[in-house]
């Protein structure tokens, strides 16, 4: 029984001991992070291309390009967005198209149509000029990967979006809205679809993805009624718009006038 006893301590023992170093490794071997660090590094011609790597993307390459150099339409004039106080060709072009190209999947989708488009003046990367129009053309002015979505707003809603308009001081896209801003700085005279606003009625609005998420302080959308998401990008509402054409063509009424 003692001799029990005192295999029983040994075990507990070397137990202990075994912990205790396992404990000791294991403190050592800790590597904690307490710094990173990051530096830029430049592309330049230092950097030499992989041949293989090169050989593997060639042909992916060329079919891209060749999509993207394939001619769609004509445009008659340059469409910027450096010209014009409170509208802009370009501006008139890409809000007309996606209005019109967009109701059609909502009215299909919704039995609805949407009343007014506005889209943001930075979200217009590049021109379009004069010439052959390709969907190359498509990529540069809207290179990033926004959508188009109808957000349902209150006519009181659509009288914030056009202070918001007076208050940016930049001709942001814009179709189906129209108004005079008074001596006071705000809108007066608002029609919707040639229409007096009706500050308690419906209106659908097709705007990008990142503006209905009150991107570039339009918050006024974070207060829709409801939201339609129609899966279609605006990049593609274009590209579209080219393909359909020969010439290209926008319409150029005066949407925002001033007393």
């Amino acid at each position: 029984m003692v001799k029990l006893k005192n295999s029983t301590l040994v075990l507990k023992c070397f137990g202990l001991l075994l912990t205790f170093f396992i404990l000791i490794s294991c403190s050592q071997q800790k590597n904690f992070v307490t710094k990173i660090e990051g530096k830029k590094i430049g592309i330049t011609e230092s950097q030499t291309e992989n041949p293989d790597i090169e050989k593997f993307i060639k042909p992916y390459r060329e079919n891209i390009d060749k999509d993207l150099s394939q001619v769609l339409a004509y445009n008659p004039e340059n469409l910027e967005k450096s010209k014009g106080e409170w509208q802009t060709n370009i501006g008139n072009f890409l809000a007309d198209i996606t209005l019109t190209k967009s109701n059609k999947v909502f009215q299909s989708r919704e039995n609805k149509s949407i009343d007014i488009c506005i889209l943001n003046h930075g979200g217009i990367r590049t021109m379009i000029p004069k010439g052959n129009v390709t969907a190359r053309n498509a990529f540069e002015v809207m290179p990033f990967e926004n959508a188009a979505v109808v957000v349902a707003l209150k006519g009181s809603q659509i009288v914030e979006m056009a202070n918001y308009i007076i208050a940016e001081k930049k001709p942001h896209p814009l179709k189906g809205l129209a108004f005079t801003i008074d001596t006071n700085n705000t809108a007066k005279n608002i029609l919707v679809q040639n229409q007096a606003i009706d500050t308690n009625a419906t209106y659908y609005v097709v705007t990008s993805d990142y503006l209905a998420n009150g991107g570039d302080n339009m918050v006024f959308f974070k207060q829709g009624i409801q939201r339609y998401d129609i899966d279609y990008k605006l990049r593609n509402i274009m590209i579209d718009y080219f393909k359909e054409v020969d010439t290209i063509s926008y319409d150029n009424s005066v949407r925002i006038t001033k007393e």
